[in-house]
């Protein structure tokens, strides 16, 4: 009986004993890497195809074969499949159901190769669909930025530094600008994708394996751009998930900040947007709140991520060549980096339509500070000042204004003309908002003409993208 029980698992013909309990509930994966099945099927579905291309298999034993695994993977799908901790993960689960149920041909599947090729070439596969997802959410992010960016084009509102008033500057700049950083994400994803998508399979365990395999082929069966060139390294190797997990907390870094604006931006003392009644939720004690939850969560949830490339980071720090059983942590990691940055993306495109920014509240505001006396230190070197006593001379109308408890606009010109007497009657429009934000009508410059510009570029970008 022992010795039956002990064959119940592919590997345990070295062993007398049946795994303990406790040693089975520690070492099992397939609770949480079940959910690489359709793409477990898809690897050994190739495998097998490339077996019989160079005759280790037969074709009658390669269709077998590929129709049980076809079987088993709708039965999956379908919910009507067995998991079975015992079998430790999804590898071994699936080929054992092959084996009971298309009987011995099942156990030839994994000829010419490794638990340890297989996993790794399972997670390129899973990790390059989860990469064009994300992708893809991100694009449906930057277009809805765009199309914020382009109907605020002309919107005026304060610039800040230090978060204090420094330039105004337009609306559809400022979200251009998170346009941009969502821009480098996505192509710093394509790049990744590139490394991703090298197939490990045919590097066995560790060395390779005697069987007249074409690794070619079987990348060709599964759009793989190459194969990876060492063995070694190819069943080791988790570079491609840490890529990844750090281009997720980039993301996410984004996001946070963005979350950060809009959590400010809809207080009271802003006051600069408000978000739909579907987007917030309230207090349990207090009636009057609407709170910004999804930011907040947004925010707060950047730490999983940045935890989650920390971990594979820290996983992968000291392991000697090749495999060791340290890397099925690196399942969970990069699948909670996965689901979390997908979450997100999710709920901030929906949420931006819901933004409504208040035009008005945002004018005003951009009125306070100060915000254009750059404009008139630039229209004083214009008149031949040099800059450094230009900006003197605009420093000194700051704090004349100050204490006047005006406003740069509201000076007149006799007032301004006691600072220097370089200031002449067609100063004002240098410094009202409007000519501030047009005069920076420059490539990268936040002029309504300029923002729109841009965003006809973003939307051709876009356009390139969504055709990929």
């Amino acid at each position: 009986m022992t010795a039956k029980r002990a064959r119940v698992k592919p590997w345990s013909g070295r062993f007398s004993m049946p795994t303990d309990a406790n040693v089975e509930r520690f070492t099992e994966s397939v609770s949480f890497d079940q959910r690489l099945y359709h793409h477990d099927i898809m690897g050994s579905i190739a495998h097998v195809r490339m077996l019989a291309r160079v005759r280790v298999l037969s074709r009658q034993e390669s269709r077998r074969i590929i129709k049980g695994l076809q079987m088993i993977e709708k039965r999956i799908a379908a919910g009507r499949f067995n998991w079975q901790t015992r079998l430790e993960d999804v590898h071994m689960n699936i080929e054992t159901a092959l084996v009971e149920a298309i009987g011995e041909v099942g156990k030839k599947v994994h000829t010419g190769r490794s638990r340890n090729d297989q996993v790794a070439t399972d997670l390129r596969l899973y990790l390059r669909d989860e990469i064009d997802s994300v992708t893809h959410l991100l694009v449906a992010l930057m277009t809805a930025l765009v199309a914020v960016a382009g109907r605020e084009a002309a919107t005026i509102m304060p610039g800040f530094t230090h978060m204090q008033a420094a330039q105004p500057v337009t609306f559809g700049h400022h979200m251009l600008a998170w346009y941009e950083m969502l821009k480098r994400d996505q192509q710093r994803l394509a790049d990744c994708r590139k490394r991703v998508n090298i197939l490990p399979l045919g590097a066995a365990a560790l060395a390779g394996t005697s069987f007249p395999i074409d690794r070619n082929y079987t990348a060709k069966l599964l759009g793989f751009a190459g194969v990876a060139e060492n063995s070694l390294d190819a069943v080791s190797d988790r570079d491609f998930a840490i890529e990844f997990c750090a281009a997720a907390a980039l993301i996410m870094l984004h996001l946070s900040r963005f979350a950060e604006e809009l959590v400010l931006w809809l207080s009271p003392q802003f006051g600069f947007i408000d978000i739909g009644d579907a987007w917030c939720t309230g207090s349990s004690i207090m009636p009057q709140k609407k709170n910004p939850d999804i930011p907040e969560l947004v925010r707060g949830k950047t730490g999983r991520v940045y935890g989650d490339l920390l971990a594979l980071l820290t996983l992968m720090k000291a392991q000697p060549l090749a495999y060791n059983r340290d890397n099925q942590e690196d399942k969970q990691a990069l699948f909670d980096a996965i689901d979390t940055v997908k979450a997100c993306l999710t709920v901030f495109t929906g949420m931006i339509p819901a933004v409504e920014v208040k035009a008005e509240v945002l004018h005003k505001a951009a009125l306070k500070g100060y915000a254009t006396a750059t404009d008139l230190a630039d229209y004083l070197v214009r008149k031949g000042v040099s800059f450094r006593d230009a900006h003197a001379v605009v420093g000194a109308v700051v704090k004349y204004a100050i204490d006047q408890n005006k406003d740069l606009p509201a000076l007149s010109l006799r007032e301004l003309r006691r600072f220097s007497r370089k200031i002449g009657a067609d100063v004002h429009p240098y410094l009202e908002l409007t000519g501030s934000v047009q005069a920076r009508d420059h490539i990268g410059g936040t002029a309504p003409a300029r923002v729109r510009q841009a965003v006809r570029s973003a939307q051709r970008y876009l356009k390139a993208l969504r055709k990929q």
